[in-house]
């Protein structure tokens, strides 16, 4: 029975794994080096639970419950040596994940699945990281993710039906649903939604239309939920950017990124993270601030 989860990782993604998991009823521990970060998600997560339970989705009692289950903290081998199921999620960068991969294997016990919230990269590569690879498996959340019903579940080559198994059940227990995806660079919805981001980008770059236009056009024309640069900058566009390389590296010349994407990132408008990226959140971090 899964009921230790450790999410390594604090940023957007990371902590919006960690609501789900202390909803679902894990003990949770949300890990990161940097304290600082960590003070940063609590204080996020605190609000989720806030504003869940003023619109009725939680009761007061049930988010009180689930926010005792879920604990922080910057030492990785301590938190991940009682754990279940570890999921992590941190920035996509094979570096990064090969060393968080290598101390999770370390530490982890035998039984825990090792998850990767990866939205492009291989579990197959990822799983060659550790002396395990059969326990190594991809869950693909989506942001924002309290509010995202979808888990894309990617087998790497050497991933187990059990271990398979195990991550669709700890799917199910944070409410979500799940979708089975044979590993491929991308998956399925990275492909489509690179894809989208990087045409919008290219669009702004030639003049078609606005930024808003361009949304709008999408939103009511398409039936999305949201623009594409209005999602970029949600997800952040250096990881928009992040996922296009790689996508160009293994899937050819349809995902080069536009040059206008690489020259904000390059700028440090990153999205919503930064309070700037293709649209200005300034007005809103200076209200919250107030």
């Amino acid at each position: 029975m899964l009921q230790n989860a450790v999410v390594i990782g604090s940023g957007v993604m990371g902590r919006g794994i960690a609501y789900v998991c202390a909803v679902g009823g894990f003990d949770v521990q949300l890990v990161d080096v940097k304290e600082e970060q960590l003070a940063g998600a609590q204080k996020e997560i605190d609000a989720i639970f806030s504003k869940a339970v003023s619109r009725g989705k939680l009761s007061a009692e049930d988010a009180a419950a689930a926010q005792g289950r879920l604990s922080y903290t910057p030492q990785l081998s301590a938190a991940v040596s009682g754990a279940d199921i570890v999921i992590e999620a941190v920035p996509e960068n094979i570096d990064i994940k090969r060393a968080v991969f290598e101390e999770i294997d370390r530490s982890a016990p035998e039984h825990c699945v090792l998850a990767t919230n990866t939205s492009t990269m291989s579990p197959t590569e990822i799983g060659s990281f550790t002396r395990r690879p059969h326990k190594v498996i991809a869950m693909h959340f989506f942001n924002p993710v309290h509010r995202m019903p979808l888990v894309e579940i990617v087998r790497g080559h050497e991933t187990s039906e059990g271990t398979a198994e195990l991550a669709k059940e700890a799917a199910v227990k944070m409410g979500k649903e799940t979708v089975t995806v044979n590993e491929f660079p991308g998956f399925v919805t990275s492909r489509i939604s690179a894809m989208i981001g990087n045409e919008a980008f290219y669009m702004l770059q030639e003049g078609v239309a606005s930024p808003e236009d361009i949304d709008k056009a999408i939103k009511l024309g398409l039936n999305f939920p949201m623009g594409p640069f209005e999602l970029g900058d949600l997800v952040g566009l250096d990881t928009r950017l992040n996922n296009l390389n790689y996508l160009h590296k293994t899937l050819g010349e349809k995902y080069r990124p536009a040059p206008l994407l690489v020259k904000y990132v390059k700028a440090g408008r990153l999205g919503r993270k930064t309070g700037k990226g293709v649209y200005d959140y300034t007005a809103e971090k200076d209200g919250a601030l107030k």
